[in-house]
Parts: structure tokens; sequence; C-alpha cells
């Protein structure tokens, strides 16, 4: 048996800092900046994406254990149904809204 316990987590610390400094980049772009507001959309929903991968690989430890393949793949098709149900959604909506005037 490995003692795998660590006195100091590292990897927790590290991904704390850099989901804060994600946090607030997204924030500074918000408030401070003069972008269209596409442009900021488009930079927020990056530094979400970033942030959840961050989370799920640093506090989730999703690469780690016997299988972490399966993980992956667990989590790739759970990202995969809820695009599928949110396109699907709002393309079922726009359609319901063009066809009834």
């Amino acid at each position: 048996m490995q003692n795998k316990a660590k006195v100091f987590p590292v990897s927790h610390i590290v991904g704390f800092v850099l989901s804060l400094v994600m946090t607030f980049a997204a924030a500074w772009v918000a408030l401070k900046t003069f972008y269209s507001f596409n442009t900021i959309m488009m930079i927020i929903g990056t530094l979400a994406v970033l942030q959840a991968a961050l989370q799920l690989t640093m506090f989730m430890h999703m690469n780690e254990g016997e299988d972490g393949r399966t993980q992956t793949i667990n989590v790739v098709y759970g990202i995969f149904v809820a695009i599928v149900i949110v396109a699907g959604t709002v393309w079922v909506m726009s359609i319901g809204m063009h066809t009834h005037h």
C-alpha cells in the first residue's frame, strides 16, 4: 500500500489561485474595458470554459485514478448532451416563433 497523502496540497492552491485570476480577469473585462458586447461575452465564455476545465482537473481529480480515461469520456459525453439539449431547444423555439405569427 502506498501512502498518497501529501503534506501540503500544492495543486489545490495553484488551482484556487488560477481560478481567482480567471474570475477577476472576467470581471475586469466586463467592467473596465470598452470592447463590444459580443467580444466581452466571448472572452467571459472562454474564461468560464477554461475555469471549468481547470476545476475538473485540479479539484475533482478527473485525470486521476485507475481509469482516468473513463472519467474523461463521461465528462465529454455530458458536455455533448448539454450542448445538444441547449442547441435543440434554441432551434425548436426559433422555428416555433417563425411558424406562429
